[in-house]
């Protein structure tokens, strides 16, 4: 028998090698990034083309390299950080992995062009399929540019597994956003496709965060700032009310190094604990730092993922630094001891509180239910309250033209259609449910549920037919947002008209709103778009979606109404009238149940009747 055994071509392995360190264009970003502050530059800029596929370049002004290390850099395992193996375990620099280059050679065309200071002329090589195809002296500033052209251009399969553009370049977006944090004093630009999307000067980390995040923050961010002999944490939270309904703005750095941890992301949302509500999520962008001995950063492929020698110090230590930030601060309500000087004028204060008053007040039953024990509970109901449900105007739920809502399903749900039309009562539970009494005996619905289902076939309805009716702005709203939070709404203007969305963009990450669907109130449009974007921005889910179908069904979850809501009897007549007009009445569009039908056949049953 012959051998079966033998080793792969160069070509090859740096493929596979290419497929831990190159997943997709942001995994080169990273790496050349990283590769630039490694480099002592102040001064970065990004240029990418159709969202990294055709072109990825970083430009520094750093040390540069002499052509004998410019070739060496292209080599598997080449580093110029690690000497012995101990020199692995006190690693304080970003990328340390001489293979990250070489990777981005395996895979894509490579022109490097790179000059140091000390050196009249400069070098340029063109590395393709990890053969150097071009050497030679060029006229360059001091520095290095390295360009990568047609990623995957040699492997076509690993091409075809990228994401549309516009989810690449989120990627992108996020490893430079992640770089720039953690380096505040740098200058850094990015350029998508001639485009220029962040312009970052160099400051203070406050300063960064406002230029990333958008200029909201600039007066709602709270220092954190703790020092000790084992190790330090300084940064900024954000105040109670920055706090979104997804994870969105929250960067977590040790040694300056980008990680994600869980474990101490729980550590700084118990900080906030009784601050927020619980489903939200506090911003922080917080720096740890510590001996590189007590972590280890190998633990994953990416480095973005680490472990601590002693956890629990660590978690009780970011903790308490955050908690005493919030405190030091004032973030809690205080009392206000300024008193308005017009108060001491009213009469309530003014004159004297005679003893004919005071008789009066104490006659009061609600006086004696306050100042005896045991008796809060007596506190007598008010007649002219008894339809106090009536004085709360119901949430409109209908689109004008309700007439021309999505036909019923021809045969599915005639029968359960038909038993609520008989409905003898319509109840509310804890502010959630719907309950539906029947002749067959009731049905409870999840309100939220259910009215995401009607909003989910409307808003399908308008996109491919007609449109939502807009109502007109009489003031519009200017919106002011972060570069990838503008980048993001360019992108989905055309469903959003379609929905009932009238937004025009103004230039400079600026946005005109002049009209919003009639679900939206009227001058609340900034938070309302702000949380569409965040939450189309972590939008999961296990099934993968087409983006008009994201806009879908992130609007129906942002405009339904929620656990909490108050609903009269017409408000719950007309969204039992809306669900069974649905195609799908039974389940929400992510799949939750939106009734469950109790039979009094089951009841009696239950209670051996």
């Amino acid at each position: 028998m012959s051998d079966i055994i033998q080793l792969l071509p160069d070509n090859i392995a740096n493929q596979i090698a290419a497929g831990e360190v190159i997943q997709r264009p942001a995994s080169a970003v990273k790496e050349l990034l990283e590769n630039a502050v490694d480099a002592g530059a102040d001064e970065i800029r990004l240029i990418v083309n159709d969202a990294g596929k055709q072109l990825i370049q970083v430009i520094d002004n750093g040390k540069g390299m002499s052509e004998t290390d410019a070739r060496m850099a292209f080599e598997r395992h080449a580093t110029s950080k690690i000497r012995n193996i101990d020199d692995l375990f006190h690693i304080k620099t970003m990328g340390f992995r001489g293979e990250a280059l070489a990777s981005i050679a395996a895979v894509a065309q490579v022109e490097l062009k790179t000059r140091r200071a000390e050196d009249e002329n400069g070098i340029r090589l063109e590395i393709e399929n990890s053969v150097v195809v071009l050497q030679e002296p060029v006229a360059f500033e001091k520095g290095t540019s390295v360009a990568m052209k047609n990623l995957f251009f040699n492997v076509p399969a690993r091409r075809n597994f990228l994401k549309s553009n516009a989810s690449e370049l989120k990627h992108i977006m996020e490893e430079f956003i992640r770089v720039a944090m953690a380096f505040p004093e740098v200058f850094f630009s990015l350029v998508s496709n001639g485009q220029e999307v962040f312009h970052l000067t160099k400051g203070t980390l406050k300063q960064r965060i406002v230029q990333v995040l958008g200029s909201s923050y600039g007066s709602k961010l709270v220092s954190v700032q703790e020092h000790t002999d084992y190790m330090n944490i300084y940064g900024f939270v954000g105040k109670p009310e920055t706090a979104k309904k997804s994870r969105g703005d929250q960067y977590l750095f040790v040694n300056s190094r980008f990680i994600k941890s869980p474990y101490l992301n729980h550590a700084i949302n118990q900080a906030f604990h009784e601050l927020i509500p619980k489903d939200s999520f506090p911003m922080y962008a917080l720096f740890v730092d510590l001996d590189p001995a007590e972590i280890d950063i190998n633990v994953h492929p990416t480095k973005q993922e680490i472990k601590f020698e002693d956890e629990k110090v660590v978690y009780a230590f970011v903790q308490s630094a955050v908690k005493h930030a919030l405190a030091q601060f004032s973030v809690t309500p205080t009392l206000d001891f300024e008193l308005d000087a017009g108060i001491q004028q009213l009469d309530a204060v003014s004159k004297p509180l005679t003893e004919s008053h005071q008789q009066a007040a104490q006659s009061t039953r609600l006086f004696q239910t306050f100042s005896k024990s045991n008796q809060a509970h007596f506190i007598e109901r008010r007649s002219d309250l008894k339809n106090w449900e009536s004085v709360y105007p119901e949430k409109r739920y209908s689109t004008p033209d309700t007439e021309a809502a999505i036909p019923p399903a021809a045969t599915l749900y005639q029968e359960t259609r038909a038993v609520v039309e008989q409905a003898m009562e319509v109840i509310q539970l804890h502010h959630t449910y719907v309950v539906v009494q029947t002749d067959q005996g009731f049905l409870v619905i999840h309100q939220q549920n259910a009215h995401e289902r009607i909003l989910y076939e409307r808003y399908a309805k308008a996109v491919i037919g007609k449109p939502i009716v807009t109502q007109q702005s009489l003031f519009p709203a200017t919106l002011e947002l972060s570069p990838g939070d503008a980048l993001l709404l360019q992108e989905i203007l055309s469903e959003l008209s379609s929905l009932g969305y009238q937004i025009e963009s103004f230039g400079n990450n600026t946005f005109i709103v002049r009209g919003t669907p009639a679900d939206v109130t009227q001058g609340d449009e900034q938070s309302a778009i702000e949380f569409l974007l965040e939450q189309y921005k972590h939008f999961s889910s296990e099934l993968k979606f087409s983006k008009r179908e994201k806009v879908l069904r992130t609007l129906a979850m942002q405009h339904a109404i929620k656990p909490g809501t108050a609903l009269n009897k017409k408000a719950m007549h007309t969204l039992l009238e809306e669900l069974f007009q649905c195609e799908q009445p039974s389940v929400s569009p992510n799949g939750k149940p939106v009734y469950q039908s109790f039979l009094n056949t089951e009841l009696n049953r239950f209670f051996g009747r």
